[in-house]
Order: C-alpha cells, then sequence, then structure tokens
C-alpha cells in the first residue's frame, strides 16, 4: 500500500512550467505551527487536527495547530517573557521585529484553533482554564481579526510566555506550489489545567496521537500527511517526555528546508533536501513513484 504523502495531482505540470520558465514563484508568507505535547505512558504524544476536505491546501491532511503571521503580531505593545526579541531574532534568522510576529503567531494560531494559551498573568504563571463564553468570545474576535493579539493580551493583562516555546524547524512550501509559506515549527508543552478542543474551522477532527502511531498511520497509507509533518513526526521518536523535547528545542537546525524540482531525461525528480523518503520520479506524462 501507498503511503500517505500529500501529492496534488496538478503538481507534475507546475513543476515542468517551473523548469522551463513559465511558472513564476510567489513570495512565501511567513507562519507558525505548534507540535502541542503532553506525557503518556513512556513516550509524549502530539495535538493534530485535520483539515477539512473542502480546503484548498492540503485539505483532508493531518497537520499541527498554526497559521500565517499576522501584521499585528509584530505590535511592540505585547508583553514579552522569556528569551528577548533579540534572542529570537537570532534564533529563528530574522530580525527582531519579524521575530516577534513569529513568535507571536505560534502562541495566537494555537489559542485559535485548539484553545490552548501560552500566557500568564505573570512572567512565571501561565493561565488554567481558557474554556466559557468570555474567553470564546475572545478568540472568536482574534480568528475574525477583529481584536488583535495585543489587545486580547492587554485586555486580560496577559503576559506571553515566549520561554514555553521551542523553535524545532523550518519547512519552505515549494516554488511551484501556488500558496506558499515559509513556516516555523514550535513545540510546547500543554500547560497543566488547560485543554485542547476542535476550535477551528478549517479542521473535521482533533486527536491527541503519539508520534510513532501518527507516523506508522501514515506508512500504511492510512493517514494522509505533509512531508514536514512526517519528518517532524519521526523527530519527536526519540524523546519519552514532552519535557525532553522542548529541552532538545535550543540545539536544533533551524536551516529551511525547500522542495527541490529537477528535469532528467523527460523524468521529473523531486526532492526535499535531508529527506530522502519523500523523494518523487514523475515520468513524463505519468504519475509519481
Amino acid at each position: 500500500m501507498a503511503n500517505g504523502q500529500w501529492y496534488p495531482p496538478e503538481w507534475p505540470d507546475r513543476i515542468r512550467a517551473l523548469a522551463e520558465g513559465t511558472l513564476t514563484p510567489v513570495a512565501p508568507k511567513r507562519a507558525a505551527t505548534v507540535m502541542l505535547l503532553r506525557d503518556t505512558d513512556g513516550t509524549p504524544a502530539v495535538h493534530m487536527l485535520r483539515r477539512r476536505a473542502s480546503m484548498a491546501f492540503a485539505g483532508g491532511a493531518y497537520a499541527y495547530p498554526g497559521g500565517g503571521v499576522d501584521p499585528r503580531d509584530d505590535d511592540h505593545q505585547i508583553r514579552w517573557a522569556g528569551p528577548t526579541r533579540a534572542w529570537w531574532a537570532e534564533r529563528l534568522g530574522v530580525d527582531e521585529t519579524s521575530a516577534q510576529a513569529i513568535v507571536c503567531a505560534a502562541v495566537r494560531e494555537t489559542y485559535e484553533e485548539a484553545g490552548v494559551l501560552l500566557a500568564g498573568l505573570t512572567a512565571d504563571t501561565v493561565v488554567g482554564d481558557t474554556t466559557g463564553e468570555d474567553w470564546e468570545a475572545d478568540r472568536a474576535a482574534l480568528v475574525a481579526r477583529d481584536l488583535s493579539f495585543a489587545e486580547f493580551l492587554d485586555r486580560r493583562g496577559l503576559v506571553l510566555r515566549s520561554d514555553l516555546l521551542g523553535a524545532w524547524t523550518r519547512w519552505i512550501t515549494p516554488e511551484f506550489e501556488p500558496r506558499r509559506y515559509d513556516t516555523w515549527f514550535f513545540v510546547a508543552v500543554l500547560p497543566e489545567g488547560q485543554r485542547t478542543r476542535n476550535a477551528s474551522t478549517e479542521a473535521d477532527r482533533t486527536v491527541w496521537i503519539r508520534p510513532h502511531e501518527a507516523a506508522e498511520g501514515y506508512d500504511k497509507g492510512e493517514l494522509l500527511m505533509m512531508p514536514p509533518t512526517v519528518a517532524t513526526l519521526r523527530q519527536l521518536l526519540p524523546y519519552a517526555t514532552a519535557a525532553d523535547a522542548l529541552a532538545a528545542a535550543p540545539s536544533r537546525d533551524l536551516i529551511p528546508v525547500l522542495a527541490q524540482a529537477r528535469l532528467e531525461d523527460g523524468e521529473l525528480i523531486l526532492s526535499w533536501p535531508g529527506h530522502a523518503e519523500f523523494t518523487k520520479h514523475i515520468p513524463k506524462g505519468g504519475a509519481p513513484a
């Protein structure tokens, strides 16, 4: 049985157009996604959502909570705890303003899509239960962009806990894709007292699943996923606890992974550097192998 690698049928034509110079790549938008972890017996579990089949990008695929940077995520009114913006800028390979925006996007999207908030009343606390009508009203306002994340934190007197995040890896959507994202992947531990829920309009299902079980589901063709999702699941396998994975994050390489496509004797070869398992060979006029 084939694995569950997400592979749109229009890719071969778009790859050939890119190789022939008739397709101009679109600039990728900055984005952030969070692998939210909690401990189970002997291994952490990760929170995943299944994107609705009707979604134009990666419909039906399992992924993590995340999304694009909001232009207001770089608002310097945001109350901040943990490593400084300068530290994050060096870690993420961007300027300080962009670093704040990316970290804020990670925290905001986790709250918008999973109902989990990495923030507290002080620099060494984190909020507990985030359910209830008042919380839901604020979350909905964030999703609708009627409320900026800075305004949300200020309204509730909260401090963003950047120390609860660990930057894990960075992937850039291939140049032949019409929707492109420059995405930083983070890890975080589910705060005590909080619980996840399917708060996203883009998902029809959410699960807590052990990384090895999710990877096995992909290998069997039972779970559809994009290459970065599978790669990060496999990277989590060595860790016995969620805290262990978070502690390992600062030593992780953040050199961006960008798919490469080339033509050899009429055959298209699609590959992701450092991730040989995702290589596809596409004969002229044929399906990928």
